[in-house]
């Protein structure tokens, strides 16, 4: 039997950080990990890969070149999937080192084996030779991530009817058709990226609209930019079944619509990767989508075992799992954080970019909150005019009676770098006028934060004259 303060269950953005906080304290701490490559979801077939392969594919295509050298501009005139996972393998097994690496350098034990609990401190570890080993917890971080969703009625084979692991890892080449179902934001951004590929794109949605999280006003742009693109879309459409043909797929929709592709990429909702956990071991429980309810401090209903990332739900962003579970550890062992003073930022990773922190306008409008709104367009920018952005902006939305932010959307090029000067802004409670009068190096799109700061102050003035 090992001994350790903490054990931690998965080794994805928040298992790393909570281990890695809790070995910073000066504890004992052990990190299970069933796959034989450290780094989750996130490294492994989520987030790095297709970020990555987003990259690739913005600089094989030259898409974003074409505003200033044509519309036929490609850098590759055939695009292949070598092509993409040649940079995708470099990228991920670089980001696999670095996290052993940090774990090692930490002190943490690491052990490859499936954990299960035997009882609430006490976990079963089964190793890939199938010998066991039992280690002992004062403290459990369950950060076991998420699956995809598997539903019956679609016929999943690993080539032409694909989950989000599958696309990332199991694509043998590039589709001249593919249905998306599911408009959230793993949809969105491949459908974006097949798109600019050339791939004829069907998004199938059973909602009325797409991303209904962000702002109407930038996901109206992100629409219409993929319309330039022939993506069309199937919204308010449930999909009965999807089956798999020698030639192809074929997508049936509830309405009768039948639509055929060569493949089908299914995006509608994820799982918590709970199954092998035993949970009522420990005395837990999950729902039905294998989600273990948490406290605000990401504790579960047994005192000294928590959980973070994916298994809890919503977000499920790896830069929030991994403040989770930062969290959670600091929690645990009684270290204070000022956790919730800094509003959270949103990422999409679609061509264009959306990003945004705080408030949207309907947000605010349904809560009877007052605001002033600031627009900045990168195509009156100097940066805009040199990299050809034309269709991107910076939008702030501003409390009349203190000139505070209220939110920030970014849209377009570097949007997902761009916000965090308005989410800095926002959680040391700064003003616009700040905005206005700070030097923004020139040129660039920080400066959209000056000039949309003065079309808010420039209305509020207006405002007040005519009051």
């Amino acid at each position: 039997m090992n001994e350790f303060d903490l054990v931690v269950v998965g080794s994805g953005p928040a298992g790393q950080k909570a281990a890695i906080q809790a070995a910073k304290l000066g504890k004992q701490v052990a990190l299970v990990e069933r796959h034989t490559s450290l780094g989750g979801a996130c490294v492994n077939t989520g987030t790095i890969p297709s970020k990555t392969i987003r990259e690739a594919i913005l600089y094989l295509t030259g898409l974003n070149q074409r505003a200033i050298y044509g519309q036929s501009y490609r850098l590759k005139e055939s695009v292949s999937v070598d092509d993409i996972s040649l940079r995708t393998r470099h990228v991920v097994e670089a980001e696999r080192q670095v996290i052993r690496d940090q774990l090692l350098r930490n002190r943490v034990t690491i052990f490859d084996g499936c954990a299960r609990f035997a009882d609430p401190h006490t976990l079963v570890v089964e190793a890939r030779d199938e010998s066991e080993r039992r280690i002992s917890a004062k403290g459990v971080v369950i950060a076991t991530g998420s699956t995809p969703a598997h539903p019956a009625e679609i016929e999943f084979n690993g080539s032409t009817v694909l989950d989000s692991d599958d696309i990332v890892l199991r694509l043998a080449t590039l589709p001249s058709t593919i249905v998306v179902v599911g408009a959230g934001v793993i949809g969105i951004e491949f459908a974006s990226m097949f798109a600019a590929l050339g791939s004829r794109v069907t998004v199938v949605d059973a909602h009325e609209t797409m991303l209904d999280f962000c702002d109407p006003e930038i996901v109206e742009a992100l629409r219409y930019h993929l319309r330039e693109l022939n993506v069309a879309f199937r919204f308010g459409e449930r999909v009965e079944r999807v089956e798999a043909r020698e030639n192809g797929t074929l997508t049936t929709l509830a309405s009768g619509k039948v639509i055929p592709a060569d493949v089908v990429f299914y995006s509608a909702g994820r799982v918590g990767a709970v199954t092998d956990l035993e949970l009522a071991n420990a005395g837990l429980e999950a729902d039905a989508r294998g989600r273990i309810a948490v406290d605000e401090d990401y504790r579960t209903s047994v005192p000294h075992i928590y959980a973070v990332g994916d298994v809890v739900g919503f977000p499920s962003l790896a830069s929030a799992s991994a403040e989770q579970g930062r969290l959670a550890a600091c929690h645990l062992f009684g270290m204070p954080t000022r956790a919730g003073e800094s509003p959270l930022p949103i990422g999409i990773y679609s061509i264009p970019e959306i990003s945004y922190v705080g408030k949207t306008e309907p947000e605010l409008t349904d809560a009877l909150i007052p605001y002033e709104v600031g627009i900045s367009h990168y195509r009156e920018l100097a940066r805009g005019q040199i990299l050809g952005e034309s269709h991107g902006l910076v939008k702030l939305l501003v409390s009349p009676t203190d000139r505070t932010l209220l939110g920030v959307h970014a849209f377009g090029a570097g949007a997902t770098e761009v916000v965090h000067i308005g989410q800095a802004v926002m959680g040391l409670g700064g003003t616009i006028d700040y905005l206005v009068e700070s030097v923004f190096n020139y040129p660039t799109f920080a400066e959209a934060y000056k000039v949309a700061a003065l079309d808010a102050l420039n209305k509020l003035r207006a405002v007040t004259v005519m009051t």
